[in-house]
C-alpha cells in the first residue's frame, strides 16, 4: 500500500461525523497514508442507536478495498432478493443482484457502527466525542475547525460526513437546501421467533392500504420487520417515544387491518422492549455545492439517497473510499472535483432514487473511474 504521492499535498484530515461514513472515510484516509481524526458531536457513543440497513454489493466492494468487507459480512445477513407485494398478497415483482454478483447484506446499524468504531481504534484512527462543529476558518496552509466547547483542531482538509442535517454543508454554502419531511414515520424491530416460515433469504416489501411493511424471516424463524407509517406532522424520535412502545405496536397493527400480509403476527410477537423508533423519513433536494476551499462533503451530507433505494450506506462508503483515493493522488481542489465526477449524474440529482436491479451493480474500478486519479491501492 503506497502512501501519498508527490502530486498530493494532503497529509492530514478532520472528519466531522462519527456515524458510518465518517469512520469509513478516516480508515480509507489512513490506508492512503493521510492522518485522519474523527470528531463526533455527541458526547457518548451511538451503541444501540438506529435500525437496520442494507449494504448493497457496491458498498461491500468499496469496503473490500480498505479491508473491511469481511468484517461487515460477518455481522450481516444475506438478502438474496427483494420481493414486492401488494397489500392483498399479490406478488408484484422480484429483483436481486445480477448473476456473478454477491448478495446484499442486512445489518443492524448499531452492529455496523460498533464494528467500524472498534476497527478504527485497532488501526490507530482516533475518534473524539463531544466535539460539535460550529465554525471553520481556512488559512493558506490548512483549515481550523472550531467546536462548541471552545476547542479547535487543524488539518489540511475538513470532510463533512455529518449526515442529512450537515453543519459542514451550511458552512460550505449558507444557502444550501435542507431536508424536508416526507410524510412517513419509520419503525422496526428484530423478532426472536416470528412463527413464520423462512423467506429463503429474500426480503418482502408490501404496500398495504394504510402503511408499508418490509420483513425477512431467517431459517431459524427469527426475523426482522420495518414499517413506514403515514403521519401528517413530523415528530422527533423523543416525541414519538412518549407514546410508548406497546401503544405504537397497537397502532401499527391497526394500520394493516384487512391486508393479507403477516404484519399482525410479526407485531404480536415483537417484544415492546425491542421496538426501534427510527424516526421521520425525509427528502433531501439536490445539493449544488459539495466543496469549497479545503472543505468537502461525503455521504448523506452531499447525496442523501431515498430510504427505499437501499443505497444510503453503500453510497456513503463509496464516496468515502473514492475521496481518500483522490486525496492520495491529487491536490485537494482536484481531488474534490474528481470525487464528485466519480459519483456520476445519479448522485447530482434529487435524493429520490428509484429502486432497480441495476442499482446494486458494482462500478468498474480498474484503470481509474474518473481518468484522473489512480483507483488502485
Amino acid at each position: 500500500m503506497s502512501s501519498t504521492t508527490p502530486s498530493s499535498t494532503t497529509r492530514s484530515a478532520l472528519v466531522i461525523g462519527g456515524g458510518i461514513g465518517g469512520p469509513v472515510a478516516a480508515l480509507a484516509l489512513h490506508r492512503a497514508g493521510i492522518e485522519a481524526t474523527v470528531y463526533e458531536a455527541y458526547a457518548g457513543t451511538a451503541d444501540g442507536v438506529g435500525g437496520g440497513l442494507g449494504l448493497a454489493p457496491n458498498g461491500l466492494a468499496a469496503l473490500d478495498v480498505i479491508g473491511l468487507g469481511d468484517l461487515v459480512r460477518a455481522i450481516g445477513t444475506p438478502t438474496t432478493a427483494i420481493v414486492l407485494q401488494s397489500g392483498n398478497g399479490k406478488r408484484l415483482g422480484e429483483f436481486g443482484s445480477p448473476p456473478g454478483v454477491e448478495s446484499a447484506r442486512f445489518v443492524w446499524r448499531a452492529d455496523l457502527y460498533r464494528a467500524l468504531l472498534d476497527e478504527a481504534a485497532r488501526r490507530g484512527v482516533r475518534t473524539v466525542h463531544g466535539k460539535r462543529l460550529v465554525a471553520a476558518r481556512e488559512t493558506p496552509g490548512g483549515v481550523t475547525a472550531h467546536f462548541a466547547d471552545g476547542t479547535t483542531a487543524e488539518a489540511d482538509v475538513l470532510i463533512g460526513a455529518d449526515g442529512i442535517r450537515s453543519t459542514v454543508r451550511a458552512l460550505i454554502d449558507p444557502d444550501a437546501p435542507r431536508p424536508h419531511y416526507g410524510g412517513l414515520f419509520s419503525f422496526g424491530a428484530p423478532v426472536k421467533d416470528t412463527g413464520l416460515p423462512s423467506t429463503g433469504g429474500m426480503m418482502y416489501m408490501a404496500f398495504g392500504k394504510r402503511a408499508f411493511l418490509g420483513y425477512q424471516v431467517h431459517d431459524d424463524s427469527s426475523g426482522v420487520w420495518f414499517v413506514n407509517l403515514p403521519h401528517p406532522e413530523p415528530m422527533t424520535v423523543a416525541e414519538a417515544a412518549e407514546t410508548g412502545a406497546e401503544e405504537w405496536l397497537r397502532v401499527l397493527a391497526a394500520a394493516f387491518t384487512g391486508d393479507r400480509v403477516p404484519a399482525a403476527e410479526l407485531l404480536r410477537r415483537t417484544d415492546p422492549a425491542d421496538l426501534l423508533i427510527a424516526g421521520p423519513m425525509e427528502n433531501m433536494p439536490r445539493v449544488p455545492a459539495w466543496s469549497r476551499g479545503r472543505m468537502v462533503l461525503i455521504g448523506d451530507a452531499a447525496h442523501a439517497a431515498s430510504s427505499s433505494s437501499g443505497q444510503g450506506a453503500s453510497l456513503a462508503v463509496e464516496s468515502a473510499v473514492q475521496l481518500a483515493r483522490c486525496l492520495r493522488d491529487l491536490p485537494h481542489e482536484e481531488a474534490f472535483a474528481a470525487t464528485r465526477s466519480c459519483a456520476g449524474p445519479a448522485s447530482s440529482g434529487s435524493s429520490r432514487r428509484p429502486t432497480a436491479p441495476t442499482a446494486t451493480r458494482p462500478r468498474a474500478r480498474s484503470g481509474g473511474c474518473c481518468g484522473i486519479c489512480c483507483c488502485r491501492w
